[in-house]
């Protein structure tokens, strides 16, 4: 009786399903699916600034590349009117 029970709990026991890999095209959706779920809970995770900040933040960028615009531009101009004063005496 006791070898019949073994025998009955190992017939009633659900076969291994065999995994099968994804596909190519199922790889491609799986990963750009994690790809948006990565992204949407990173940018839970951001400080962002308030308007305030941002505007000000906005200011000084646009002051730093105005002044730095016109010390290049200074710089340009001297340099290229003394090549052209060296080049006219050739």
């Amino acid at each position: 009786m006791a070898k019949d029970q073994k025998t009955e709990s190992k017939a009633k026991e659900p076969k291994a399903i065999a995994r099968q890999e994804p596909g190519f095209f199922q790889r491609i959706v799986n990963g750009i699916q994690r790809f948006f779920r990565e992204t949407v809970g990173e940018l839970k995770k951001v400080t962002w600034p308030t308007r305030r900040e941002a505007l000000n933040l906005t200011g000084i960028v646009l002051v730093v590349i105005f002044a730095v615009g016109l010390f290049l531009g200074f710089w340009d101009v001297v340099f290229a009117e003394m090549f052209g004063l060296i080049f006219s005496l050739f």
